[in-house]
């Protein structure tokens, strides 16, 4: 499973409906599950993202589905980054000769 981190900010529509939104991270998390991932954590931020979520996913397409997914409802707009984990970062260091 690959790690995937999501910064995210609420749309106008998300901020209307903004009592609904444990319910929407609720069905988030549920959607994960359905492509084959999970949600770890979740977190609502301070700064320049409301909301950050660290996410697992069998692979890319698993994520963009779930990132695309999201956005199509409109009450969120986010960005994605794939993260290695440390042993992960070593291998790539390392291969680097």
């Amino acid at each position: 499973m690959s790690t995937y981190i999501t910064a995210m900010n609420w749309t106008e529509h998300g901020l209307r409906e903004i009592n609904h939104s444990p319910e929407r991270l609720d069905a988030a998390k549920a959607l994960a599950k359905q492509l084959g991932g999970e949600m770890k954590q979740f977190f609502m931020t301070m700064g320049e993202y409301d909301m950050v979520a660290i996410s697992e996913f069998p692979d890319d397409k698993a994520a963009g589905q779930f990132m695309l997914r999201l956005s199509m409802a409109g009450a969120v707009r986010g960005k994605t980054l794939k993260a290695f984990p440390e042993t992960e970062y070593r291998e790539i260091m390392k291969s680097l000769g």
